[in-house]
């Protein structure tokens, strides 16, 4: 085993634990960003000017009707910005446009001595426009050839010789809705210029060093001018990655020119209107499949709707695209993938990063061939399960993909699926009005950014003369538990107990050029940047205590803070005094970290290559019950394996593991963005921006039974203390619940029928499933097929 996954004894990695800030939580007293303005003096509130159209050119924009407003101090436009005017690392969303490019777009941002100033001093400025056309959903762009950044294919095999190979073949499409955020903390900075010209920005984001950057170059300054600091987030899944950094800029520029801080905090409808959602893909595709139900082949277009900017839809895309295949073998495969430009948010990255949108178009065409191919949907799964020697289409190797069969067994096994589906049958015959499903889907998720570049971490560790130690790293936290996991990696490196450990809010000035907090991948960087900086004080501590006992460095063990010669238990010398004595030797006690991560090649022209350190593997069981009359349904018992390798911090993991199923199951059940399409003056206005009308999950949609398991026995080599990812991959276990609505759905209608379901599945789309269920049993014949079948599903 590598010196990376390797744990020593009495680690306090593995210890189920509290989140470390987890009574801070509940008792209100952990600070967010927007608390620190009541620790500010002087502050000032940044309030937009938003244009309520789709699209527009901006003729006039007069501001001095806003400063005739009393507590109004300034009005911020672009011709106030030193640096580049634009918000993104593309160089295509303007600060201060001239252009609106969606409904609510801000054109400039009033500052006032209230919230209140602000905001009755942007309801002041005077705008006039001249209307552009505008393109709303996926199909208007498509139809009008709108499309933004580079498109990409994946493509393995012989298509064509593997569809002439195939017994059956089916093509259809999928559309799919995109998903908002919609953490609890609003996007949020508060910003302040020192005596010295340093611009200091306390902002909720995901990616610091970007932040910096943007805020820079914005201000036409160097990064080391610019200090970024982020506490922690309410919430983030991705949408603080990116989308933070106009925000922090438009804080920095007020302060910057008016001397004072500038707080700037979005109310909801705001965070809802401006800031972007999950991608939302439209997916058609063409399977062909032998005579025992293996998949030979599969063409397949898939097109994201990127709003009106890039942002992050190219690298979605193309994780999107990477994760078609699931835990399913392709021999014959063709994924192109294309990014529309629509008028509406700039979409962004969200928990799974497309990840899930390339999955569900896997999921959602077995769920749909399944009784085409007169199989049931588990054995078609799982007769296409990964193999051990087989790769991806994009040509990396799948390793341990007896994983995927465990986990699947072991869920089948757990959740008493055999003896429950025979309780179903039963259930469903006895009850014409409403029906039972159940379903096991499984998970294959790629672990690692897919710019090999972001694949690395830092960190900066301090042991004090008292013993004491602080960590920087340059993760972000969330609620993810990550800095939690970073103590306890800390505590077993350094062989001492977790209370002598402290965790420093992440700062751009103490660990310098790091990546997002993103691709699940935190953990894995971070904590071997922790794990780096915590062996270098290590061994210079034990060559101090080696020093002491008389023997070799190689022969001084230390654990829960004592140290002891090998083999004699009888001279010790605690860590406090291990620590003073190397002060008073001049032996440095901090270090730095860093990590990079090994055996990554890829090549994001030709899609090929090993993007991906290792695999996630996962599998759930859910049932379901629906109502005949109205298509609402309960989930009424879900039951998870997880692969997340030898836990780092397993009350932490459980929670995440639940945590992203329920968000995966809003996204495919619950959660509907809807954009008034109409030709009217509210063209291109979100339409479901409040929780009113935008529906969460809430404990009514939890499941009745909720069991989660994590693999036992599942290290994960190369990887720290043997951990694996736990962010993202249990979101795309919610599959079990949309495939298990289907199951429930098609028990409406005649044996052998394919139930084509709506993405999400609200109560709506399952009762129109339902429906077209029941009418095909009034109509017998249709729902028969003849092989071999050349359909459209």
């Amino acid at each position: 085993m590598s010196r990376l996954s390797q744990r020593p004894e009495n680690p306090a990695v593995g210890m189920a634990l509290p989140h470390e800030s987890a009574v801070l939580h509940v008792t209100g007293k952990a600070l967010y960003t927007d608390d620190l303005v009541q620790r500010t003096k002087d502050v000032l509130h940044a309030y937009p000017v938003q244009v309520m159209q789709a699209h527009a050119r901006i003729t006039t924009l007069r501001t001095a009707p806003a400063l005739v407003v009393p507590g109004v101090v300034r009005v911020l436009t672009a011709a106030d910005v030193p640096g580049v005017n634009d918000a993104g690392v593309k160089h295509d969303e303007p600060l201060f446009p001239d252009e609106v490019m969606f409904h609510g777009h801000a054109v400039c941002w009033v500052l006032g001595e209230t919230v209140e100033a602000a905001r009755l001093g942007a309801a002041a400025v005077e705008v006039e426009t001249t209307p552009l056309p505008s393109l709303i959903s996926i199909v208007d762009a498509v139809s009008a050839n709108s499309f933004q950044g580079a498109q990409r294919l994946v493509q393995r095999g012989d298509i064509e010789a593997g569809f002439a190979a195939a017994a059956h073949i089916y093509s259809g499409e999928i559309q799919f809705s995109d998903q908002e955020h919609f953490y609890l903390e609003t996007h949020a900075a508060l910003a302040l210029v020192d005596e010295g010209g340093q611009v200091f920005v306390q902002s909720s984001t995901q990616h610091p060093s970007e932040t910096q950057e943007i805020v820079a170059h914005v201000l036409g300054l160097h990064s080391h001018e610019i200090t970024v600091q982020c506490l922690r987030m309410g919430g983030g899944f991705g949408g603080k990655e990116m989308q933070p950094h106009g925000f922090a800029a438009i804080a920095a520029l007020g302060a910057t020119l008016t001397g004072r801080p500038v707080r700037l905090r979005l109310n909801r409808t705001q965070d809802l209107t401006m800031s972007g959602k999950r991608h939302g893909f439209h997916a058609s595709w063409r399977a062909g499949f032998d005579a025992q139900g293996h998949v030979l082949a599969l063409d397949t277009t898939l097109t994201a709707d990127g709003g009106w900017s890039l942002d992050l839809s190219e690298p979605v895309l193309a994780r999107a695209l990477c994760h078609i295949d699931n835990v399913y073998w392709i021999p014959n495969a063709r994924f192109l993938g294309r990014i529309a430009k629509t008028n509406k948010t700039s979409n962004t990255a969200f928990r799974g990063f497309g990840g899930p949108q390339g999955m569900l178009v896997m999921e959602d065409l077995l769920g749909r061939c399944a009784p085409l191919l007169g199989l049931d949907p588990m054995e078609l799964r799982r007769r296409n399960f990964y193999r051990a020697g087989q790769s991806t289409p994009y040509g990396q190797v799948v390793r341990h993909p007896e994983r995927i069969a465990a986990t699947w067994e072991q869920v089948i096994e757990r959740g008493e699926v055999d003896a429950r589906r025979r309780g179903i049958a039963e259930f469903n015959a006895a009850h014409r009005n409403t029906k039972r499903g159940l379903a096991v889907t499984g998970v294959k998720f790629g672990i690692s950014f897919n710019l090999t570049t972001f694949n690395q971490g830092g960190a900066l560790v301090l042991i004090y003369k008292d013993g004491s130690v602080l960590i920087n790293h340059g993760g972000t936290e969330m609620g993810q538990g990550l800095h939690t996991k970073m103590l306890q990696v800390a505590a077993t490196t350094l062989g001492i107990p977790l209370p002598k450990v402290r965790l420093a809010p992440t700062r751009t000035d103490k660990v310098p050029n790091t990546s997002a907090t993103a691709a699940s991948s935190g953990a894995d960087l971070n904590g071997a940047a922790v794990k780096n900086a915590c062996e270098q004080l290590r061994e210079r501590l034990m060559r101090v205590a080696a020093t002491q006992f008389g023997v070799g460095p190689a022969d001084v063990r230390l654990t829960e803070g004592i140290a002891r010669p090998l083999g004699d238990e009888t001279r010790t010398l605690d860590w406090n005094t291990l620590v003073r004595t190397a002060y008073q030797q001049r032996v440095q006690l901090s270090a730095a970290g860093f990590y990079r991560t090994e055996g990554l090649h890829w090549d994001a022209q030709a899609m090929q290559g090993t993007p991906f350190k290792y695999f996630a593997y996962g599998a759930a069981a859910a049932e379901v019950e629906v109502d005949g009359f109205t298509g609402a349904y309960r989930i009424r018992r879900v039951d998870i394996v997880h692969d997340v390798g030898d836990s780092l911090s397993p009350l932490i993991d459980l929670g995440q593991v639940e945590g992203g199923f329920v968000q995966g199951a809003g996204w495919l059940t619950l959660e509907e963005l809807r954009w008034d399409t109409g030709t009217g003056p509210g063209r291109g206005r979100l339409l479901t921006q409040a929780a009113s009308t935008y529906k969460l999950p809430s404990f009514s949609e939890m499941p009745e039974v909720f069991n989660v398991t994590l693999l036992a026995n599942a290290t994960e080599e190369g990887a720290v203390y043997g951990s694996k990812a736990v962010g993202e991959p249990p979101l795309m276990l919610a599959f079990s619940v949309r495939e298990a609505l289907r199951q429930a759905a098609a028990a409406f209608g005649p044996e052998g029928i394919s139930v084509a379901l709506g993405a999400p599945a609200t109560p709506e789309a399952v009762y129109w499933a339902l429906d077209a269920a029941r009418r095909a049993a009034n109509a017998p014949g249709e729902t028969t097929i003849e092989e071999p079948s050349r359909i459209n599903v």
